[in-house]
């Protein structure tokens, strides 16, 4: 069968009968403009094929843009969904020390990160011998601490919560806990009235799992929460 055969009757009475065949087959209409160019000409500029172009490039990026948007929806709403279920979690303990256990298995779990630590802030040169006994979850630190580790003082502007990447873990924060942490998220605690701060540690593997730029709304939701539990435990 040679280029300029005619097709046969079957198919001519089909494409005459569903027409739509055509139109919703994007490469076959493509083969049909390109044909159409080709007929007419180099000397013809086809006005009409241009603005099909045009159009067609500015519907790619649209779907590409819509994909884009119902993406970081579904990554929103999943993020919402782990913030909450770890946020009950910290709600039904009873007691301190099953909260600080459940912090360094399940809720680590649940939020996804490689390693969870609690800062306390202390005035004592020596942490008291009970807090030694709750594991490596809890960890007690001098003074200000909070505020050198994260870089800027909470009462210069600093935000509650940072998210950075990091090169050298803090061996005081996670000792050999096995991990190799390259990123981290800094959650500031304000533990009341008369008390030293506090701040969450969520460590992770990952070097893009928390980093500049990233939202802080949901980690900030779940610290409000955090650091009000904290507040029942210690009075």
């Amino acid at each position: 069968m040679t280029s300029n055969a005619p097709i046969t009757e079957d198919v001519r009475e089909q494409l005459l009968t569903q027409p739509e065949v055509i139109l919703e087959d994007h490469d076959m209409m493509r083969a049909l403009i390109a044909a159409n160019e080709r007929a007419m000409g180099a000397n013809i500029v086809d006005l009409r094929g241009i603005a099909m172009e045009r159009l067609e490039s500015r519907l790619d990026r649209l779907e590409d843009t819509h994909r884009s948007v119902i993406a970081a929806a579904y990554e929103n709403l999943a993020g919402m969904n782990i913030i909450h279920r770890a946020t009950l979690r910290i709600l039904e303990q009873d007691d301190f020390e099953t909260l600080l256990h459940e912090l360094g298995t399940d809720i680590a779990d649940v939020l996804r990160v490689d390693c969870l630590r609690l800062v306390l802030e202390t005035e004592m040169t020596e942490a008291d011998p009970a807090l030694k006994k709750v594991g490596d979850v809890l960890v007690t630190a001098p003074r200000g601490f909070s505020d050198d580790y994260i870089g800027r003082p909470r009462e210069h502007g600093g935000p509650s919560v940072t998210l950075r990447q990091v090169q050298e873990q803090d061996k005081k924060l996670f000792g050999d806990s096995g991990y190799w942490i390259r990123s981290e998220a800094l959650i500031r605690l304000d533990l009341g009235e008369g008390r030293l701060p506090g701040m969450l540690v969520m460590g992770a593997e990952d070097p893009h799992q928390f980093k500049p730029g990233q939202g802080t709304d949901l980690l900030t939701y779940f610290g409000g929460v955090f650091e009000r539990t904290m507040r029942r435990w210690l009075a």
